[in-house]
């Protein structure tokens, strides 16, 4: 159990802690609407990470060789929702400082939030491939459920960091021009990560 546990850990972490498009998200939900909506937001990104890892500890090499032919489409798609997203933001930045971009017609909630970002982070391939090579680098099922535990905790635990630290800086910035100033470099950083990850 703690073998299996403690490795998938480490891979939460090792697949979380690079701070990509999806934690940018994170932190500026965290920062422009609430700690509430933020951490909502980091819990799906952690619960894509553990559907991922027991797809994995389940299917393996199989599931990453059904995988890998439509890894191409799947990253334009997701390149695409994240520049949609980068001119959402910028948007909404720009017509009303200190909203969140969804306040327009759809308020930003804890439930719209999370299920956004699982959808986001599901569009991740390489995710999947990730933790099929970790699990049959272990061998048997790599820790079976075990595995997907730590790994899920893991994820989640640094992407709360994230959503705390997006609200701290939040709190700092209060004012419009602050939130302005916050929207425009996530819209920014977003639609730079959008295009490096388009670029391969």
């Amino acid at each position: 159990m703690s073998a299996g546990f403690l490795a998938g850990v480490v891979a939460g972490y090792g697949i979380a802690v690079p701070v990509g498009a999806i934690g940018v998200l994170i932190a500026g939900l965290s920062a422009r609407v609430s700690l509430r909506v933020g951490a909502a937001a980091g819990l799906g990104a952690a619960t894509a990470d553990g559907i991922y890892a027991l797809v994995a500890v389940a299917g393996g090499a199989a599931i990453a060789g059904l995988i890998a032919p439509i890894a191409t489409p799947l990253r334009w798609v997701a390149a695409a929702a994240l520049l949609a997203l980068a001119a959402v933001t910028a948007i909404g930045a720009w017509r009303g400082p200190g909203r969140p971009p969804a306040e327009a017609g759809r308020p930003a909630t804890p439930l719209r939030a999370y299920l956004g970002i699982l959808g986001l982070t599901l569009l991740n391939p390489a995710t999947v491939v990730y933790f099929a090579a970790l699990v049959l680098g272990r061998g048997d099922s790599g820790g079976g459920v075990w595995f997907v535990a730590g790994a899920f905790l893991a994820s989640a635990s640094w992407q709360l960091v994230i959503a705390g630290g997006g609200s701290l800086v939040g709190r700092l910035l209060t004012g419009d021009r602050g939130r302005l100033i916050t929207a425009l470099t996530s819209s920014v950083v977003i639609a730079a990560l959008a295009v490096r990850m388009i670029l391969g």
